[in-house]
């Protein structure tokens, strides 16, 4: 599992003065995309290559609310990986009491700019053997 960790901004909040839920799916891409990073293949190199990575499927289970000012740890895992398309767990927790706030799960295809299917394993081996490295499936 990979991490990345931020503070949570006003304007994430509602009126309720916890964060919205639409913002926890945009705390799931930002840590995706920190994942990237930190295996040494920035989702820039990736649309660089003319490869786009939609997302398929995404969700969230909603376990304590992130309000202002709390700074959160963002746990991502790569836990499925084929040719075409992979897959993503998440957990968010309160990074200094460690409380879990949140968990999902997201599905990404991998298609050219003109929306075909790119199999990774043949066409991009070094971006495919990279995620690879990192697969985690988790136990169902």
């Amino acid at each position: 599992m990979r991490y990345y960790e931020r503070n949570v901004n006003y304007y994430e909040t509602d009126q309720m003065a916890v964060v919205h839920h639409s913002n926890y799916i945009r705390y799931f891409e930002e840590a995706r995309v920190a994942f990237m990073d930190q295996v040494g293949y920035p989702y820039e190199r990736l649309e660089r290559e003319d490869i786009l990575s939609p997302v398929i499927e995404v969700s969230c289970k909603y376990i304590h609310a992130i309000r202002f000012g709390d700074r959160i740890r963002i746990g991502v895992r790569l836990t499925k990986m084929s040719r075409v398309k992979c897959s993503f767990s998440y957990e968010i927790t309160d990074a200094a009491t460690g409380e879990i706030r949140a968990r999902g799960k997201s599905e990404h295809g991998y298609v050219s700019r003109d929306g075909k299917p790119v199999a990774m394993n043949r066409e991009h081996p070094d971006f495919y053997n990279a995620f690879l490295a990192e697969l985690e499936p988790e136990d169902e």
